[in-house]
């Protein structure tokens, strides 16, 4: 019972610190799935992200769920989403009415454009961190150019993205393999 409750207020914790949406909850993440509680290794976790944003539903929601399930089963899934979805919920209500009130005015706007900035730098730190753990080899490199290539220059959803860069790298890991082995 005492993991499943620090499952609930590790995501709470991490539900209430995440502006930005689930690519901004990625060095968070990070930091205290990987690092602190070592629930999942950096590869898992990058995996993860990548089948949540697969998934139907927030990203953040979709991580929450795969990291709850693997380390205590269905019940921790439920226990971590439950935890990431509290906070926003309970902020989401309280600040409703209020901001359609005041989104008006100029310091509202000001601060939220600050927020975004801020939202930006932290998605460019996890995504730097989780860059110079996955792109290894030619291979890899190969991959992340081409797909960030076709995500700029296409509309394509990225579920796409991650089917196919999946199946390439599939398929040259495989030559790869059938090049050494000759």
């Amino acid at each position: 019972m005492r993991e499943l409750i620090d499952l609930f207020f590790t995501f709470a914790k991490m539900g209430v610190m995440t502006f930005g949406g689930g690519y901004a909850m990625l060095p968070i993440l990070q930091r205290e799935v990987v690092e602190n509680k070592k629930w999942a290794t950096e590869e898992e976790l990058t995996d993860y992200f990548a089948i949540g944003q697969c998934t139907p539903g927030v990203i953040a929601v979709n991580t929450a769920t795969f990291i709850g399930q693997k380390y205590k089963g269905t019940v921790g899934g439920i226990a971590a989403t439950l935890g990431v979805v509290f906070p926003s919920v309970v902020i989401i209500s309280l600040l409703a009415g209020v901001i359609t009130a005041f989104s008006h005015l100029a310091w509202v706007q000001n601060a939220f454009a600050g927020v975004r900035v801020c939202v930006c730098v932290l998605i460019f730190n996890a995504v730097f961190k989780l860059w110079k753990k996955s792109v290894i080899d030619k291979v890899t490199g190969t991959i992340f150019l081409l797909i960030l290539a076709a995500s700029l220059l296409t509309d394509l959803s990225p579920v796409w993205f991650v089917l196919i860069a999946g199946a390439a790298g599939i398929l040259a890991k495989n030559l790869q393999r059938g090049g050494a082995a000759k």
